[in-house]
């Protein structure tokens, strides 16, 4: 006959903080090996649940009257209790008490501690001693019973000549001057023994509020808000305080990591790091994240929350083959972790993760379990984007150098900014993280490209994927993006992409898979500076103009300025708003420095017809006139309009009526007799209609412009353009 099963709500156990979280681990790993090997636990709506033979009523009784505490000892450490000193008199004392009592259910913690005194006084260790501490625990491992084999595996491993400590119990069950060894007897005295805490059982295990539940027992790292301290409570400071039951069986819930120490740990270099699902600590992607919070050396543990009933076996395989890769590799930080969750690279059955940071608080005095966000399991397509940044270990080379406090704060904010959107990319997965992560990929760039110290070691970041424009493109549009991408595909074959001026690259690797910089430091075609985006789009289509020029020299033909050419035009729309200033000049500054680090040449067709633009309204004529000065190519019939660089200069130095008059005789002498001579404008608007003639625009708009400043007018284009549909001008434009 089948015996029923009970589903209780621990509404006591939660995943944050991650005392409660462990606390459901050691009330199912307890009861599975004491009760019911049958009995399984799940989480949902971040509370756990315990099905199991025991109902309520029967969970509470076992705890109370049959509870069987693990034998947990650590002659190592300090305050382990097995020596005289004064400092560990409370620990001995408690030591003292488990051995004296009569208690059945203590019976196997007493077999412990007198085997472990035993073995002391074999060794013939009287007192604690630092350089004996490898071989002590060496002949603990191989001499203590079985049943004190889950926390040594849980609390160190042995290597060669060597000892590694995986980070949920500090430095081999210690912490700072305390021993969780230590505080583990003590609570054994208090709730075991002298019974003290029943009352506090409810509260432990179903969340239950009554009054006197804690203990000035502290928490470790495992719970800050019980640790008391500066603004904890009412007053300037507050006490420690826990409830001694969440104490005991918080502990409880580490052995499940035990198993998984051992495999792990035993044959890997770098110690901690192969603990499940831990990864190299990193200060980004929380509220109140730094570098600084890396200086702990202690790695973050990223625990698993799961939906579905499982039993302890299944746990522990979880946590011991648990597996966290990006590709083939194994995540090393926490971006690589989020990366492998929105990418399905973990075990599957795992609804979400809670990140957690081991971070030094309270005046850099104590190390605490800090809850860095929750991560769903579920996939989101732009992680992939990132792989774009592992070609040639670029982001990897990047956050080395830029942790380096020798090095340039830009550097530092770059890169925790790129951290940042990584992880919420990973998740969110909305457009608006692959803005943000190409914002600071520009930043980070740029951080590098006016160093010479940091070029010469970090590789300028690889040209990144067309996805990133796919992915990156709101949906409803956005002008500012659309404005930002027309810029950054300008390309030429002899003169180069935009982004040569924005960074000193080599010739020969503008087109690669790979760029290099340029060894020369006063590179004359990087004229892109840190002022305003109008001021720095002039420069650079003065620098263009220079650079067709010598081009025109050296094959006979000025007729062309395809250096304005771009595999992504602007509409007369944009452009309209553009010079009206009604965009955000900063944010396509910023999205347009990113936006120069894709591979433009491979961007497709149906991409660019993603961003279609705004068709009305129509640019002013001062525009149209400078414009068909300076076009990609040849308008209908094979006109060609010659380059005149003086108009672009008188433009630029603000004398727009002059500017206008010479466009309109250029016109005139190509056989385009204008319906207007000459056209001023305020300064803030003929500065914008300048810097405007860099956006590239299709020969078919051109056709238009011409319709508005040309008195003859010619039959227009009635094709359908696959960007944008504009309808057709009138004469109220000019």
């Amino acid at each position: 006959m089948t015996e029923k099963r009970y589903d209780i709500l621990l509404a006591g156990c939660a995943p944050v903080p991650l005392a409660h979280y462990l606390k459901a681990l050691g009330i199912l790993r307890l009861v599975s090996e004491q009760v019911d090997p049958q009995a399984q636990g799940w989480w949902e709506n971040d509370s756990f649940w315990l099905r199991s033979t025991l109902d309520k009523k029967g969970l509470t009784d076992f705890f109370l009257e049959r509870y069987e505490p693990t034998p947990i000892v650590g002659p190592w450490g300090a305050r382990s209790g097995f020596y005289g000193d004064s400092s560990e008199k409370s620990a001995r004392l408690a030591l003292q008490e488990i051995m004296k009592s009569p208690q059945k259910r203590l019976h196997t913690f007493r077999h412990v501690i007198q085997e472990t005194i035993g073995l002391l006084k074999k060794l013939g260790l009287q007192e604690k001693d630092p350089s004996r501490s490898y071989e002590l625990m060496t002949v603990l491992r191989a001499s203590l019973p079985d049943t004190a084999l889950a926390w040594l595996d849980a609390t160190y491993v042995l290597l060669d000549n060597d000892v590694k400590f995986p980070p949920l119990l500090g430095t081999g069950g210690n912490e700072g001057s305390g021993s969780y060894m230590s505080g583990f007897a003590r609570q054994v005295v208090e709730v075991i023994i002298n019974r003290q805490w029943d009352h506090a059982l409810d509260n432990s295990l179903f969340g239950v509020l009554s009054p006197d539940n804690t203990d000035s027992q502290t928490p470790g790292h495992f719970d800050p808000s019980c640790t008391g301290g500066p603004n904890s409570a009412n007053g300037f400071d507050g006490s420690t305080e826990m409830n001694p039951w969440d104490y005991l069986l918080l502990l409880e819930g580490t052995l499940l990591f035990a198993g998984a120490c051992v495999k792990r740990l035993e044959s890997h270099n770098s110690g901690s790091l192969a603990f499940p699902f831990c990864v190299r600590a990193m200060g980004s992607g929380y509220g109140t994240s730094t570098l600084k919070d890396e200086e702990s050396h202690r790695p973050e543990l990223w625990v698993p929350v799961w939906k579905k009933p499982a039993k302890c076996n299944e746990l522990t395989k979880l946590f011991t083959e648990g597996r966290v890769n990006i590709g083939k590799r194994k995540a090393k930080n926490a971006t690589d972790f989020g990366r492998a969750i929105a990418t399905l690279g973990v075990d599957s059955g795992i609804q979400y993760f809670e990140r957690y940071g081991f971070q030094l608080r309270n005046g850099d005095r104590a190390n605490f379990s800090i809850a860095l966000g929750k991560f769903v399991v579920q996939n989101h397509p732009t992680a992939n984007l990132i792989a774009d940044l592992d070609k040639d270990s670029w982001l990897e080379s990047f956050r080395s150098v830029a942790k380096d406090e020798n090095n340039p704060e830009s550097a530092r904010r770059a890169l925790r900014k790129i951290e940042t959107a990584i992880l919420e990319m990973c998740q969110r997965g909305n457009w608006q993280d692959v803005q943000n992560l190409l914002i600071a990929l520009g930043e980070a760039e740029s951080a590098v490209a006016i160093s010479p110290k940091l070029r010469e070691k970090v590789k300028p970041i690889p040209p990144l994927s067309s996805r990133w424009i796919e992915q990156a493109y709101p949906e409803g549009g956005e002008i500012e993006f659309r404005l930002a991408a027309s810029l950054a595909s300008l390309d030429h074959e002899k003169i180069g992409p935009l982004r040569r001026h924005f960074e000193p690259l080599e010739q020969k690797t503008w087109y690669s898979g790979y760029c290099k910089w340029n060894e020369n430091d006063s590179d004359p075609d990087v004229v892109w500076s840190e002022g305003n985006l109008v001021h720095n789009m002039t420069r650079v289509l003065q620098r263009r103009i220079v650079e067709v020029i010598k081009l025109g020299k050296q094959s006979a033909d000025e007729s062309l300025f395809a250096p304005l050419a771009g595999k992504y035009t602007a509409s007369l729309g944009d452009i309209a708003s553009f010079i009206a200033g009604d965009v955000d000049d900063k944010k396509i500054d910023r999205l347009l420095h990113g936006l120069t680090l894709v591979r433009w040449k491979s961007v497709k067709s149906e991409t660019l017809n993603r961003l279609a633009g705004k068709r009305e309204p129509r640019p002013f004529a001062p525009y149209a006139l400078l414009k068909l000065c300076f076009l990609p190519g040849p308008l209908d019939a094979g006109i060609n309009i010659p380059l005149q660089p003086a108009i672009l200069h008188r433009a630029a130095s603000g004398d727009i009526a002059s500017a206008t008059r010479l466009a309109a005789r250029r016109l005139r002498g190509s056989g385009l007799p204008p319906a207007i001579e000459q056209i001023d404008s305020p300064d803030w608007q003929a500065k914008r209609t300048v810097a405007a003639l860099l956006f590239p625009i299709r020969i078919s708009r051109a056709q238009q412009l011409k319709n508005l400043v040309v008195r003859r007018e010619e039959p227009d284009d009635t094709s359908e353009d696959p960007q944008e549909t504009e309808s057709e001008p009138t004469a109220h434009h000019v």
